[in-house]
């Protein structure tokens, strides 16, 4: 019986096969634990991160808003960094709930993927 982390993580190596991210256009990628939501905007190529984000911090508000927040932020941290484009890395969670807000809240705030 494959467990459910297991099943993550060979949908994350499926997905990772098939992106990455370069100079021009940066891997955002997402992880999503328990109590926290993290966000790296990477370079593959050289294999540095250029932005960052998390939940850390931001306890007292629901999950989804903490996401909504990490999002909004993230979006900010790029367009300071000069980076407008970027390729989505789920890592391998659904499409859904907090991972989803964390796409549509970086979409409002500019990015483009």
């Amino acid at each position: 019986m494959i467990t459910k982390i297991e099943r993550r993580i060979k949908i994350k190596y499926r997905v990772r096969n098939k992106i990455s991210g370069t100079a021009e256009r940066p891997r955002m990628s997402v992880f999503r634990s328990n109590k926290q939501i993290y966000v790296q905007i990477i370079n593959d190529t050289t294999g540095t991160t250029l932005a960052s984000a998390s939940s850390l911090g931001m306890e007292a508000m629901p999950k989804k808003e903490q996401a909504a927040k990490v999002g909004e932020l993230i979006a900010k941290k790029a367009l300071e960094a000069g980076i407008t484009t970027v390729v989505f890395d789920r890592n391998g969670y659904l499409y859904h709930g907090r991972v989803k807000e964390v796409a549509d809240a970086a979409r409002n705030g500019g990015l483009k993927f």
